[in-house]
């Protein structure tokens, strides 16, 4: 399938799950998040979830990640040049929904791009080589194109891999992992 073909099927599929669903996979994808290899690092981006989506409930990896002592960092984003800016998350943080109702920092401590070690991504489908499909607007794949080489990407879905995407392009940037509720995808070896 294309990307728009996906795209549409899995918005839909995703809201078909009922709250209870979603809370229970969302915490068994914080709980596989457990075993994987990236605790070594510091610097951990963060999506807050859009709730109005039906979203992975990313409140379960934040309160790991302060658990675990590591500094979060979430994202603001500029719909007029698609860019993100990179806010540290801490106690006095404020946070707003923007038009697009994606949950933002007010303001805060900016953090360079090159200083964060792990991205979790938010997507609606993948597949097998670890291609990803998101909304579309390309904020992501611009961010991580501004990220240092060994940062660790780290997708999150509700769902299984599609074998194939049809339409991948030579910028979009693969995933390193894919976590869902009972699997953890691992597409290319972890470089420390």
């Amino acid at each position: 399938m294309t990307k728009n073909q996906l795209r549409i099927y899995y918005k839909k599929l995703r809201t078909k799950l009922t709250e209870q669903e979603k809370e229970e996979k969302s915490l068994a994808i914080a709980n596989m998040l457990v075993q994987t290899e990236i605790w070594d690092n510091t610097y951990f981006h963060l999506f807050l979830p859009i709730v109005e989506q039906n979203e992975i409930n990313t409140e379960y990896i934040l309160n790991l990640l302060m658990g675990k002592d590591k500094e979060i960092v979430v994202s603001k984003s500029d719909f007029t040049t698609r860019k993100m800016t990179h806010i540290l998350l801490t106690e006095e943080t404020k946070i707003k929904k923007n038009s697009y109702n994606i949950p933002e920092p007010i303001s805060g401590e900016e953090i360079s791009s090159h200083k964060i070690d792990v991205v979790f991504i938010p997507l609606l489908a993948y597949d097998r080589n670890g291609n990803r499909v998101g909304y579309g607007k390309g904020f992501y794949d611009k961010f991580l194109s501004e990220c240092r080489d060994k940062v660790i990407k780290v997708g999150l879905s509700f769902f299984h891999p599609e074998n194939e995407i049809d339409d991948i392009y030579e910028e979009d940037i693969p995933l390193d992992y894919c976590i869902t509720p009972d699997t953890i995808y691992k597409f290319k070896k972890i470089k420390g």
